[in-house]
């Protein structure tokens, strides 16, 4: 089995513009959290007429710091990963303040969140100007975007591939720094693996994601996600055939080394990967309760 192992190592001043390759610029927010890392990047992509991906969350400071950023330039497209309130909602603001488009795969149709809401509650606000589709490419004189579709996260979590410096923003599809949360009802386990099966037929060099530092050579840490994503559905299933009938008895076992403080998190997962073996057919759902086939 592939090992998962992670990067931590991060030290980035937020609201400080710093380039990460020759055509891309990172402006970290300043909204750490258990579930944001040390924040949200947004990237900056080329120069003189650039693109932004993932304006971030409706915070004035970011706003600030992005407007100063790409003074005497012209941002022509605004583009979004996914409408998670931490990715999505200053689109409106840096929109209205520099004329861009604002592109994405579309807004979501899944009901506001009950119960637990992290970081990653869904922005129901946000609409692009322009809806990308697998394979749609946007660009300027110096770069070209092309968008990747990758549900699972969300139901409308795309990727942007940038072809000058084949490097890949990952939104939070991948992240190097912890696995991604997948979040019922609009997170779905089964598109989630089948998007980072996506990623193996790629020769993308280097990921910037959404949280977190970048990784180059990539693929050995996609190949990780999946053996994780296996191995955790495995336990998962082999402790409902145990007996166990709760989530949450299900999580104070499975993820008994991970923070008390994350173990929400590790429900919204367990009850995607336990939908995904219902799907597959290897438990079933009676009256709420998942059982052993």
């Amino acid at each position: 089995m592939t090992d998962l192992t992670f990067d931590r190592n991060f030290e980035v001043t937020p609201g400080l513009a710093v380039h990460v390759s020759p055509l891309v610029r990172r402006v970290l927010v300043n909204n750490p959290s258990p579930y944001t890392f040390k924040g949200t990047s947004t990237f900056i992509v080329g120069s003189g007429q650039v693109a932004v991906i993932d304006p971030g969350p409706d915070d004035d400071a970011h706003l600030a710091a992005l407007l100063e950023a790409v003074k005497g330039e012209t941002v022509t497209h605004i583009l979004v990963t996914h409408s998670h309130a931490d990715h999505s909602p200053l689109a409106k603001r840096l929109k209205a303040a520099t004329g861009a488009t604002t592109l994405a795969y579309g807004a979501v149709d899944a009901p506001p969140a009950s119960g637990l809401r992290l970081d990653a509650s869904i922005d129901h606000d946000f609409v692009p100007d322009q809806r990308l589709a697998q394979g749609d490419a946007v660009g300027g004189p110096d770069w070209t975007l092309e968008a990747l579709f990758t549900p699972g996260h969300m139901s409308n979590h795309m990727c942007f591939a940038l072809k000058e410096e084949q490097a890949l923003f990952a939104g939070d599809h991948v992240m190097a720094w912890a696995t991604s949360v997948i979040a019922p009802p609009d997170g779905d386990m089964g598109q989630y693996f089948a998007s980072l099966r996506k990623l193996l037929d790629r020769d993308d060099q280097v990921y910037h994601p959404g949280h977190g530092p970048s990784k180059r050579d990539p693929l050995p840490l996609v190949r990780g996600y999946l053996a994780h994503r296996r191995m955790r559905e495995e336990a998962i299933r082999a402790r409902v055939q145990q007996g166990a009938r709760s989530v949450d008895e299900i999580v104070a076992s499975i993820y008994a080394d991970v923070d008390p403080k994350l173990h929400g998190a590790a429900a919204l997962s367990t009850t995607a990967h336990l939908d995904h073996l219902v799907e597959q057919g290897k438990l079933r759902k009676v009256d709420g309760i998942y059982e052993a086939t």
